[in-house]
């Protein structure tokens, strides 16, 4: 492929990506029908990688290819269409999908037919696309996170057109409401309530892959939810880079904390949230914890580091004591709630203080769990050119001792429901152990026990008789 060729593709640009605009336009999907026979016959196949925002996206990529006739595969050996839905949080992440590709070179070989496509946030990375352009000729179509909606248009040009489809916006898309969606889950489900990110925490190359946050209107959250009880739906989880700056681009008076206490009027059972900021944990959220029935006792807040030098060279926004003093109100709303959070090792200038410093937070707030990293340079992100003298071994040896800390908070925590009832949403069968129902509490613990296939997608009482690090085991009880 000639640079002509390469120069017609939209491909993003960094520089672009960072003159951000708030001017989210709101629209309505519907399917034209030049588009509704277009997969007839065939089958597709997505996987999915990252986090929560990344499988909400794949289940509209799904609906709408099923809205234009495909059907789900059910392995890539029958697909017409493989799509890779992409994570670019850690380089690791990257390396996979680059491994992937290679592997599935070979199904090209066998249907010179079959349709290759990234997408997600890889995709917004100008490197990404030079890459994909330049190294991997058999890739067919790639997109961003900004233009799902498209996919119809995409398959029809890649059927009449027979050329490569990239197109790939620097600049934020459109709210695109009335989405298709095939739910992976029959009894809980993602809903996206706002997308972007405005924090630019030095190491994180999401705002520059998400574009800046944009609001959905709460008319279309609340009917959504609405929608999803009457189809039998148990619980939803909010999604957001930052679900606590919800409503600030719409400057209206209505925040994440009104959200909340309107959805649990809609008779949802349980809801649930996914990320918070420290910065934005305000009074009306926390209001919204202590009186909201159906707003579920479990928190996910990052603190990534207990050092105040390292949380100001992170751009975080909040000091350890900011973090506190919002830990000691949600303890007070909340004299049950279970907490979990995230941590980043050897960020660099951290020193031995600066990571002791984590690890009295870690024992002081009880966290019951966290996911925890080692510093991973983002290009791209102002941390990427920071000069880190951390030695590989010194990280390594962070890490483990943070984990052991850790893994003791995730122990006491699941020891504190030894001898209790909780309420468990069954998701299905355990994949180890045959018979054994798996589901989560309310605190989010994952419960296993002995039941019938009747009770998935309920809500039933187990009483826990052992309590394990990653997990309890109960008894069903009427």
């Amino acid at each position: 492929m000639n640079k002509v060729d390469i120069e017609k593709y939209f491909k993003p640009n960094l520089k672009d990506a960072r003159m951000r605009k708030n001017d989210a336009q709101y629209k309505k999907f519907v399917l034209s029908k030049e588009y509704k026979m277009l997969g007839e016959g065939k089958k597709y196949r997505i996987q999915t990688y990252g986090c929560q925002g990344n499988e909400a996206d794949s289940e509209i990529a799904a609906g709408i290819l099923e809205e234009i006739g495909f059907v789900k595969a059910e392995s890539e050996n029958d697909a017409d269409l493989i799509l890779l839905n992409t994570c670019a949080i850690r380089e690791n992440a990257e390396n996979r999908i680059w491994g992937e590709l290679g592997r599935l070179k070979s199904y090209k070989k066998t249907n010179p037919n079959l349709i290759l496509g990234v997408s997600g946030c890889m995709p917004q990375e100008e490197k990404v696309v030079n890459r994909l352009l330049k190294r991997y000729p058999y890739v067919d179509l790639v997109f961003g996170t900004h233009n799902i909606h498209k996919i119809p248009e995409y398959i029809k040009r890649l059927k009449y057109e027979e050329q490569r489809v990239i197109e790939v916006y620097s600049y934020e898309g459109a709210i695109v409401e009335n989405l298709p969606k095939t739910r992976e889950h029959k009894h809980k489900a993602w809903i996206h309530i706002m997308y972007g990110c405005d924090e630019f925490c030095t190491y994180c190359i999401v705002p520059y892959t998400r574009g800046k946050e944009r609001s959905r209107h709460k008319e279309e959250i609340i009917a959504e939810v609405k929608d999803l009880v009457k189809k039998g739906f148990k619980e939803v989880t909010l999604l957001g880079q930052n679900v606590n700056a919800y409503g600030k681009d719409l400057n209206l008076d209505y925040t994440f904390g009104n959200l909340l206490m309107d959805l649990d009027k809609t008779g949802i059972e349980r809801i649930r949230f996914t990320t918070s900021h420290p910065r934005d944990i305000d009074d009306v959220t926390i209001e919204a914890f202590k009186n909201s029935k159906h707003v579920m006792p479990h928190l996910h807040l990052p603190l990534q580091s207990g050092s105040n030098k390292v949380l100001k060279r992170m751009n975080r926004g909040y000091t350890k004591e900011v973090y506190l003093d919002a830990i000691k109100k949600l303890k007070e709303a909340r004299n049950d709630i279970s907490l979990t959070t995230d941590i980043i090792v050897a960020f660099p200038t951290e020193k031995e203080e600066d990571f002791l410093e984590t690890l009295d937070i870690i024992n002081e707030v009880g966290f019951e769990g966290a996911y925890t990293f080692i510093f991973s340079p983002r290009e791209g992100t102002p941390a990427y050119n920071f000069e880190n003298s951390i030695t590989e071994e010194v990280a390594k040896d962070r890490l483990r001792r943070l984990n052991e800390v850790v893994n003791k908070g995730y122990l006491e925590g699941s020891k504190k429901f030894e001898g209790k009832t909780v309420k468990v949403l069954v998701d299905g069968f355990s994949k180890k152990k045959e018979g054994i129902l798996a589901g989560y509490s309310e605190h989010n613990k994952l419960v296993n026990f002995e039941g019938g296939e009747e009770l998935i997608g309920q809500i039933v009482n187990v009483k826990i008789t052992k309590a394990m690090t990653w997990f309890l085991i109960g008894k069903h009880v009427k």
